[in-house]
């Protein structure tokens, strides 16, 4: 039986530099068969780092990591026969026709050159791209270069059954970035699994069954959007404070800083009793808080939360 688990690593780390500074400091993942991964968390959280380690693009200082099953180090071949990577970078050829390119990928796969021509033609339906086909790859969008990279991974046979998104989404207008959105959809559902690293938190929240939260190399907290919210708070209450002595004493209890506004969130269970009791705590002579709202906690809220480092605090002060 195929495992249930497509993606298993346990204990990775990787360090750099002279002296070592470590980027993973014993990350553990299991990622389950035809699901959704996301993996957020601050630049140099050590994302792109778990990632390489997965897709045998660099190896670990320690620990282990299989994919399907297979070893990441003792069967690199063959994990590489079972994935696909897309990264915040196109990896086609600009000079290239998008359909050009699609039929050497597939004849580089290993397909009879009709049965690459129709996989080419089939992939740039799917992707809607039949209509820039016969266009250089150069003329294309940064979301149609985006979604002509990742039905290059698909030109082969048998399909990749997992997919490592590395960013994918970076730097996309909102209409392509919804138009990739689906199509990790339609892979998963198609019963791929996908690891996507994010920096775009309403991405995670939209596509994955299961998120993980590093900072600084180490994974702090790990499931769903809505466990995840459910840890920072149910709800958040935003107050505009009255002046910046009053924002600066209540800035520390807050999962959303906006210093432009004198406005802070802080986490509440959404109950009237619970407000009132927290209005009171924090302005009880009536004087600090301006107004408020009420809403409903987000991933940012848990990001903030979970990652923000005291450096980062100061910031939003």
């Amino acid at each position: 039986m195929p495992p249930s688990a497509m993606i298993e690593a346990v204990g990775l780390t990787k360090s750099y530099g002279r002296p070592a500074q470590p980027v993973l400091d014993g990350i553990d993942l299991r990622v389950d068969r035809s699901t959704v991964f996301a993996l957020l968390g601050p630049n140099g959280a050590g994302k792109t780092t778990a990632v390489r380690i997965l897709a045998t693009l660099t190896t670990a200082d320690s620990g282990t990591a299989r994919i399907a099953g297979y070893d990441v180090v003792a069967d690199r071949s063959r994990v590489r026969r079972t994935i696909s990577l897309t990264g915040q970078y196109a990896a086609v050829d600009e000079a290239q026709t998008g359909e050009e390119n699609l039929r050497m990928m597939a004849r580089l796969a290993g397909r009879s050159r009709t049965d690459a021509h129709r996989r080419a033609a089939g992939l740039l339906e799917r992707f809607g791209l039949s209509d820039a086909a016969r266009r250089p790859v150069r003329t294309y969008s940064g979301g149609m270069r985006r979604r002509l990279d990742l039905a290059a991974g698909l030109v082969g046979s048998p399909q990749p059954e997992v997919f490592f998104l590395d960013e994918p989404t970076t730097g996309l207008d909102p209409r392509s970035r919804q138009a990739l959105w689906q199509v990790v959809r339609e892979l998963a559902a198609d019963g791929a699994t996908v690891l996507l690293t994010t920096q775009y938190l309403e991405e995670a929240d939209r596509l994955a069954d299961r998120i993980a939260v590093l900072d600084r190399g180490r994974k702090v907290a790990e499931g769903t959007a809505d466990s995840l919210k459910s840890r920072v708070a149910g709800h958040r209450l935003d107050v505009v404070l009255a002046d910046r002595a009053s924002y600066l004493r209540l800035t520390r209890r807050a999962v959303h800083h906006a210093p432009a506004t004198l406005t802070l969130g802080l986490p509440t269970d959404g109950s009237a009793a619970h407000v009132r009791a927290l209005l009171d705590e924090i302005d009880p002579d009536g004087t600090a808080v301006e107004r408020f709202s009420l809403h409903s906690a987000t991933l940012d809220d848990v990001f903030m939360a979970l990652t923000t480092t005291k450096e980062a605090r100061a910031a939003h002060v």
